[in-house]
């Protein structure tokens, strides 16, 4: 960045009073306690136990232990002056089979997070779904089963009831292509399947099930903001040769348009042609049970990809060039440094007229972080924080629709397939002894948050 940019970071106000800021987190990665009290087992739980699906045989079993030190890590939020907490409810914490009977534990616990947020003058923003599908909903058929529709319409009327009265911002799902294409296509993530045949049928039923989750939160919360987030990564090619122009458009498809577009009533996209095979899944009707009028869309950004045409990958017919390879900055998860990335996936989402409003619910980066006397220094993560928000007050001066902002994220946790090893908090956490310690980052934040 040029030394000019530094002045927009002296204080917030540049992105005006009714910009929102925040940090996000979710229930699997930082709660632990994944048997207490009456929860039920999550696809994580089985597939984190099976041997080389972890990096380092690590288990989200402990975590950051949120369940029992969620006072102590609210009071830090509080503390570096950050006025919204975006976290998850766990689905089996709260249906331990998944539907059926409701553990009133879980229901307990998120109460006393809801009520201690708010007691703190911390404004909770809840997301129903982060990815914790209950393993007994899995041997099921889990998302490949449609009979999910009404399992999560289940889940979302008992969240809806049972917090709707304090909660005013919802989300409903997490990142889907995440979720659908790590663990039903790639077999990456929980719950370890592959191929077409599962992740065509998971794409179709997460679309309903983010229509579904909309229509009961508006019926039962009146008056909340309802939104949902989507993953997304700044597409270019590698040449500007044709074949790489055509390769870069289908995985922008598939990355970036394969869940926005259904719910904003425009179809799938369907210039990738395995995803033709999505048409069999679908029942008449189905095409208006997709559509849901969100308040808002959570857009999730951290890099982007450079694409090439690539004969031999099948369905796609593309390949990424790995960043590594790029000569570029990266982050521990080998990702690029790209702050024009969230400008860029601002634009595109912009392009939807039907959107009304987006907020920037993820962005963040994992670097090595050490612990010396006692402190964190993290001079790359604050630069990286620093870049991206200036894009994200570039896409705003420029008109476009952007009206908050989530750091992820709070503290160092289970990073899905990567385990412990990267870390991404604002807090460093020594998952030995529990400990805290606030990093130089979550100290420029708190900063920047009060204007000084």
């Amino acid at each position: 960045m040029g030394s000019t940019s530094q002045d927009i970071y002296i204080n917030k106000q540049v992105f005006g009073d009714d910009f929102v800021w925040g940090v996000s987190a979710a229930a699997l990665q930082i709660e632990g306690a994944f048997d207490a009290h009456g929860k039920g087992q999550s696809i994580w739980d089985v597939f984190s136990a099976k041997k080389g699906k972890i990096l380092n045989g690590d288990l989200p079993h402990t975590s950051c232990d949120f369940y029992n030190e969620y006072k102590q890590d609210i009071d830090i939020v509080k503390q570096l002056n950050i006025p919204c907490f975006r976290f998850s409810i766990s689905w089996p914490r709260i249906l331990p089979n998944g539907s059926g009977e409701i553990n009133q534990a879980g229901i307990d616990f998120y109460n006393r997070v809801i009520n201690y947020c708010i007691e703190q003058g911390v404004e909770p923003w809840l997301t129903i779904y982060h990815w914790d599908l209950p393993q007994n909903l899995e041997i099921k058929g889990g998302w490949t089963n449609r009979e999910i529709v009404d399992w999560f319409t289940n889940f979302a009327t008992v969240c809806a009831q049972n917090f709707g009265d304090r909660v005013k911002h919802w989300m409903v799902m997490n990142e889907p292509g995440v979720f659908t294409g790590a663990g039903y296509f790639l077999g990456i993530h929980a719950p370890g399947r592959t191929g077409l045949k599962n992740f065509l049928p998971a794409i179709h039923h997460a679309v309903l099930c983010m229509a579904a989750g909309g229509k009961v939160l508006r019926e039962l919360v009146p008056g909340a903001e309802i939104g949902t987030t989507f993953s997304c990564s700044y597409i270019e090619p590698h040449t500007d040769k044709p074949k790489d122009v055509a390769a870069a458009k289908r995985v922008d498809a598939l990355l970036n348009r394969l869940f926005i577009e259904p719910v904003l009533g425009l179809g799938y996209p369907t210039e990738v042609a395995a995803l033709k095979g999505i048409e069999k899944y679908k029942l008449p009707g189905d095409e208006e049970l997709m559509k849901f009028d969100f308040d808002f869309i959570g857009v999730q950004n951290y890099t982007r990809e450079i694409v090439k045409n690539s004969f031999f990958t099948p369905y796609v017919g593309a390949s990424l060039v790995k960043a590594e390879k790029r000569g570029v900055p990266l982050t521990d998860m080998k990702w690029e440094v790209y702050p024009p990335s969230i400008y860029q996936m601002l634009k595109q989402f912009n392009g939807y007229p039907q959107i009304k409003k987006i907020y920037i619910t993820e962005n963040g980066a994992a670097f090595p972080d050490n612990v010396t006397d006692g402190e964190v220094d993290d001079p790359q993560r604050v630069a990286y924080l620093q870049q991206y928000l200036a894009q994200v007050l570039k896409a705003r001066n420029e008109g476009l629709k952007v009206s908050g902002y989530f750091i992820w994220t709070l503290t160092d946790n289970f990073e899905w397939a990567e385990g412990y090893h990267p870390r991404f908090g604002l807090i460093y956490v020594d998952f030995e002894t529990q400990q805290r310690i606030i990093k130089g980052s979550g100290h420029w934040y708190a900063d920047f948050l009060s204007g000084n």
